[in-house]
């Protein structure tokens, strides 16, 4: 099996280098140009459109994401470029060669409201820019005659990259009192989860005839079991990391709700996301999300 990995380097692209691996030949590719001069720059689509053909992989592992939410609601063009214009042309790309597609999208394709944990089937309507482009990614898979396997996950975290974890950590050692959020719920959702997950799935579906793998195909949930709010996460994270020797110059926590922190980009208060499919498909057990965060931090905390 050849598998093309792109976005190598992000934080779902990192642990994804190590847990494709055993499923056959990986390359690991970045928007840069490796010794081979291969390149996996997906705003490129020429360069893609090469790589696809020179390559023939059997999977290709679509890592790459614009992310940044809040920039989003400025760098519009960008935002659609990365999140749907460049899913929809790696989409045709693998059609032309009958490679599966695995993609990663997120909540944020819903309206972020209510209480019930989201089903893969529930209405979509984002409210902000990054989520309408990530729908808008999601629209161009539905619409091509691709084999995809697209994974909605949420609250992301991981030793490699910048994210909720280092950043409490950081704050944690250097201020005195901190305001969190507590009225946004979700699960946090380990990079390393997700890699592993996409692993095991591949691996089933590679086991499938052809009509059961097309059955396999289509959105799936993917998160950690429980939820917590980013007040209680982050309350964790400080009760681990003490509980590890970590000196931490915290006093003070103080819950707040989201109308206290405005950003430009409205945040979803309902992140929550039902897996129920994804285990039954793929016959997975996914973990409790504290799991996840403790060996998180048991790595980054030396």
């Amino acid at each position: 099996m050849k598998i093309l990995l792109l976005g190598k380097n992000g934080q779902v692209g990192w642990e994804l280098q190590r847990a494709l691996q055993p499923l056959g030949e990986v390359i690991a590719l970045d928007r840069h140009a490796n010794a081979q001069g291969l390149c996996g720059d997906i705003a490129n689509f020429e360069t893609i459109t090469q790589l696809i053909q020179q390559l023939q992989p059997n999977i290709v592992v679509n890592a790459t994401a614009y992310t940044a939410v809040d920039k989003a609601e400025i760098e519009t063009e960008q935002a659609d470029l990365i999140n749907h214009l460049a899913v929809k042309h790696l989409a045709e790309q693998c059609q032309k060669v009958s490679a599966l597609l695995i993609h990663y999208s997120t909540d944020y394709v819903f309206s972020g409201e209510g209480t019930q944990a989201w089903q893969e089937q529930d209405v979509t309507a984002p409210q902000n820019i990054y989520g309408q482009s990530k729908r808008a990614g999601e629209i161009a898979l539905e619409h091509r005659a691709v084999q995809f396997i697209n994974f909605r996950t949420s609250w992301v975290y991981g030793t490699h990259g910048q994210n909720f974890v280092k950043t409490m950590l950081r704050l944690a050692q250097a201020k005195e009192e901190l305001s969190i959020i507590a009225d946004q719920m979700g699960a946090p959702t380990g990079a390393a989860l997700i890699a592993d997950v996409t692993a095991q799935a591949i691996r089933y579906y590679s086991l499938q005839n052809i009509e059961q793998q097309q059955q396999l195909c289509g959105h799936y949930h993917l998160a950690a079991s429980g939820e917590t709010s980013w007040y209680e996460y982050a309350q964790y994270i400080f009760s681990v990391a003490r509980r590890k020797g970590l000196v931490l110059q915290l006093q003070q926590v103080h819950p707040i709700a989201t109308t206290a922190y405005p950003t430009p980009a409205k945040r979803p208060l309902n992140s929550r996301l039902d897996t129920r499919k994804l285990q039954q498909q793929f016959h997975l057990h996914l973990p409790h999300w504290q799991q996840g965060v403790e060996q998180v931090l048991g790595e980054i905390i030396v």
